[in-house]
């Protein structure tokens, strides 16, 4: 390893996420804090914390001109930007390397491609790779009709440089569509500065199923498995597992060929996650999007294949080849993630900042808790909601969805709303239980939660 020092451009669990990774790497870590920071759990555990900025993060963790600077003030030869804030982002990436810093994360040619979301259709399609039909850029609700009549209502409107849900929306007739494009392209272009917007065939009856890969720059490429996100509210994932269940082996291969595929196509370096949507209906599957950084839920896939994913960007980032070739890799057993959130689910999981209590997570055999709060942590409302991840283990799915639910009832935090009481909701729906879950099933269990909440 020739990375000697890395300044970690991030904040919360993932930061502590990298911190670990170093560790056992024996790679020395900066982090750059906002002021809001300056006092938490990972600028504690790192060797050295350098403040770059105000707490909003359009002034600190979204500043690369900052960051870089930060990373040259401490001499690190390399940045590490976890996911979220300037993961993604070409311009940190170019800044890195011009000043001879490297970037632990894919190039920035690839963030551009795969970034956004109509060339990496086209790019996917090149490949071979299923796509939904739909659209590339579209100017104006006259074109959005146009594309929605020849492929058929319902239609998902997208933003082309989007995320998060932010941007989208599903238009079930031409009654509607000109006010829904309007809509959708002001908040694309509010969210990303720049209103562009795409169309596809929406699909109802749907399962998000992704499958995380690993590139080097000699052209090596595996993946590291599928995980299933399909628990969703405001498009944005609460709970995901590892593999996903309910799949026939030969669609299950299918859709993990594909993402390396498509990888390999591109040349692909450091690690990513090739998306899909899966037609539960016609049993299906079709490319949605690439994310170009580590994933929120990588914890799933590390903990059924016994990778360390963060330490293998880090290789693969320092110039090594990859460690394993895709025979070496075998999957034992099923793991599930819930994402704690301080939010108020049955008040459409409005967040809820605040002073942290108490803080009792689970423990034991086969569970895992990433995270950076503590009882006395006061959440900020700068940031995303997220206060941990809750990982378990299990030989079985129903070894681990009933480890899941036993330890959503021992975590224990007081101060501030979280999740935890939906998420054991929904471990004891039979639907979950089953493997039967779908993008809408939140939706449509919701008035059920917040009845017998009340």
């Amino acid at each position: 390893m020739t990375i000697s020092r890395v300044l970690i451009a991030n904040r919360g669990e993932i930061a502590l996420r990298i911190i670990r990774a170093c560790q056992e790497l024996g790679i020395e870590t900066v982090l750059a804090t906002s002021e809001a920071d300056r006092d938490s759990l990972p600028a504690r555990l790192a060797d050295r914390a350098i403040c770059i900025g105000p707490a909003r993060s359009a002034q600190s963790y979204l500043n690369h001109r900052a960051i870089v600077t930060a990373a040259i003030g401490a001499g690190a030869d390399a940045i590490h930007p976890g996911y979220g804030f300037l993961a993604e982002s070409p311009d940190l990436a170019e800044a890195s390397a011009s000043n001879g810093i490297t970037f632990v994360g894919p190039t920035a040619d690839h963030m551009r491609r795969m970034g956004n979301k109509i060339q990496a259709r086209l790019l996917a399609r090149e490949a071979g790779v299923p796509t939904l039909a739909g659209s590339e850029k579209i100017g104006s609700p006259q074109e959005a009709l146009a594309v929605a009549e020849r492929v058929g209502f319902p239609v998902i409107l997208k933003a082309a440089a989007g995320g998060g849900g932010r941007g989208m929306k599903v238009v079930t007739s031409a009654r509607n569509l000109e006010q829904t494009f309007t809509a959708a392209s002001a908040e694309a272009g509010s969210a990303f500065g720049d209103p562009t917007l795409y169309i596809e065939r929406y699909i109802s009856n749907a399962r998000h199923i992704e499958v995380q890969i690993l590139g080097d720059r000699f052209g090596n490429v595996v993946h590291v498995g599928e995980r299933d996100c399909s628990l969703q509210r405001r498009h944005q994932k609460i709970v995901e597992e590892a593999p996903a269940p309910s799949i026939a082996e030969n669609l299950r291969e299918e859709i993990r060929n594909a993402a390396v595929k498509l990888a390999r196509n591109i040349n692909y370096e450091n690690a990513g996650t090739a998306e899909f949507i899966y037609d539960e209906d016609e049993k299906r599957f079709y490319f949605l999007e690439m994310n170009t950084r580590i994933q929120v839920e990588h914890p799933v896939s590390e903990t059924i294949s016994g990778i360390d994913l963060v330490q293998e960007q880090f290789r693969i980032a320092d110039g090594q080849p990859l460690r394993v070739a895709q025979p070496d890799i075998v999957f034992r057993g099923h793991s599930i993630e819930c994402r704690i959130n301080a939010e108020i689910p049955e008040d459409g999981f409005r967040a809820n900042a605040g002073l942290i209590e108490e803080w009792a997570p689970p423990v034991g055999p086969n569970i895992r808790i990433d995270t950076h709060c503590y009882a006395g942590y006061r959440v900020p409302i700068f940031y995303d909601s997220m206060l941990a991840k809750l990982i378990v283990y299990g030989s079985t799915r129903g070894e681990a969805v009933q480890r899941m639910k036993r330890s959503l009832e021992r975590f224990v935090v007081t101060g501030v709303g979280t999740t935890i009481p939906f998420l054991h909701f929904m471990m004891q729906r039979e639907e979950f239980a089953s493997g039967a879950v779908t993008t809408h099933l939140i939706e449509d269990v919701m008035p059920q939660f917040s009845g017998s909440s009340r």
